[in-house]
């Protein structure tokens, strides 16, 4: 939701004053004129007018209020909301203005600042559909999920057409998922709960040798686990083992039921009673809580989503299934439905970054190029985008091409560790391992495989630090044996065996 509810809306706030435009009947032709070309969507025309009328008239909200808007259905976002804060200098409690203030600072890329205007919008029309939806937006971007759950939770209720209130309420949800998974992991690391939840991941992207060897890892460290003998059927049936299936579905069937007095939590998620199990577990953190919340929440996820799936095609349709199929690995597919996705919703930028970026993981480099650097024409200050754009260059064999933007990324983010892995590429291929050295070394807690560890020795060689290099390739050996050490035991643990 990059915009409000449609033309009518946006007018009803074209409020201009009468009383000081009728000192000139020149001042209010052009006043007419100027809105003829508004909603005749010629935004761009009426600038200049309004720009003249609000010089002619300083002090005058309506009328900044329209040059405000005249900005943002242009798409000069920036200069829209310099006005709409000129109007609230003047009326603080200019409810349109509040409005597309916090809506333009969502568009920004900066939800921070909108929270305040859209909360004081709300308080002055608790009834204000639009607010609600884009300050669940801006709490969602701040990653404040609860409370942005809230919120979507009571579009929901009276929004139910809007396919952005539950694409909102199902990225809430499953965002929160991800965030007690996370906490699990922080607390029992390699727990049943764990490599269950791990499996069940695995196989809704069709990993099913890794979904096969998480679920039996998680039955030998519980063997009394209800639901893990179900998925191991389900992975028996997606590699045509029916018969395997069946043994596994009666082994679960064979299961006692769960105690509620002691596994409430368990009883509750059976029952379907998926925000009660939040309720009440609420604070909880033992790794069984854990678990059932992200299990709940997934749950949750997956009505909003499916609720959205029954409504009309939309864009927040297309972009679920893009992500979906990014999630697969399928980048082609994945660009498909972002191209499909923008065509409901043209010129919107966070679309138009998932096609970049799915083009980009596609191989279609120039394709990604082009839209990176119109992206970046509007968010000049955005790290990640100087980021994508310039691994997008030394990617294309440009790395003198690539610096400039990889070096404002860090600079503007300096905990962004990727874009210092790419920086450091970019240096080495240009021969300057010197500058190459503090932006490997920053970059060495994402190093997996060793590559970069690898670089830094090649590099303190080139600069004749001996020591250093014997010891960063010593530590390159042992990652790079590790890892194939790894991979030969998860080749021979992902085989699928009898039950």
């Amino acid at each position: 939701m990059k915009s409000l509810r449609g033309l009518p809306r946006v007018f009803a706030f074209l409020v201009v004053s009468c009383s000081l435009l009728a000192q000139s009947a020149d001042l209010a032709l052009k006043s007419h004129r100027a809105k003829e070309l508004l909603e005749a969507g010629k935004a761009e025309e009426a600038i200049p007018i309004y720009r003249e009328l609000v010089r002619a008239l300083p002090n005058n909200p309506g009328l900044m209020m329209n040059l405000g808007l005249a900005l943002d259905m242009a798409g000069h976002k920036r200069e829209a909301v310099r006005e709409f804060e000129k109007v609230l200098k003047l009326d603080p409690r200019h409810v349109p203005a509040l409005l597309f203030l916090g809506t333009g600072y969502v568009e920004l890329g900066e939800p921070a600042k909108a929270v305040d205007p859209l909360k004081k919008v709300l308080k002055a029309q608790p009834d204000n559909l639009d607010a609600q939806e884009v300050l669940g937006e801006a709490l969602l971007s701040l990653g404040q999920l609860e409370e942005a759950a809230k919120h979507f939770r009571s579009l929901a209720q009276r929004d139910v057409g809007n396919p952005r209130v539950w694409y909102g309420l199902g990225l809430s949800y499953e965002r929160l998922a991800q965030r007690n998974f996370e906490e699990l992991e922080k607390v029992a690391l390699g727990s049943a709960y764990w490599l269950e939840l791990v499996a069940e991941s695995r196989f809704k992207v069709t990993q099913y040798f890794s979904a096969f060897y998480f679920y039996r890892q998680a039955l030998s460290k519980m063997p009394t686990m209800r639901g893990v003998h179900a998925g191991l059927a389900e992975v028996y049936r997606k590699t045509n083992h029916p018969d395997w299936a069946a043994i596994e579905e009666e082994r679960e069937r064979a299961m006692p039921p769960p105690d509620c007095r002691a596994e409430k939590l368990e009883c509750d998620f059976q029952a379907g009673r998926y925000l009660e199990l939040v309720a009440w577990s609420e604070g909880v953190k033992t790794p069984e809580s854990y678990y059932w919340r992200t299990r709940a929440y997934n749950q949750l996820a997956l009505e909003a989503f499916s609720r959205l799936g029954q409504l009309p095609p939309s864009a927040e349709m297309h972009e679920l299934i893009a992500k979906m199929e990014s999630n697969r690995r399928q980048y082609v597919e994945s660009a498909r439905e972002w191209r499909e996705a923008l065509k409901l919703s043209p010129g919107n930028p966070s679309l138009q970054e998932g096609l970049a970026v799915a083009l980009y993981q596609a191989g279609d480099l120039q394709g990604a190029r082009a839209m990176f650097e119109d992206l970046l024409k509007r968010q000049p200050e955005s790290a990640e985008l100087n980021y994508m754009l310039g691994d997008t260059l030394l990617n294309s064999q440009k790395p003198q091409e690539a610096v400039p933007y990889l070096n404002k990324a860090v600079t503007l983010v300096p905990g962004l560790l990727a874009a210092h892995g790419s920086l450091a590429r970019a240096y080495l291929a240009l021969g300057e391992a010197e500058k190459a050295v503090p932006h490997l070394k920053a970059a060495l807690p994402t190093d997996e495989d060793g590559s970069l560890h690898y670089q830094l020795g090649r590099a303190y060689q080139a600069r004749g630090e001996l020591a250093l290099a014997r010891e960063m390739l010593k530590k390159y050996q042992e990652i790079h044996n590790a890892q194939e050490v790894e991979d030969k035991m998860v080749e021979k643990e992902v085989e699928i065996t009898p039950p």
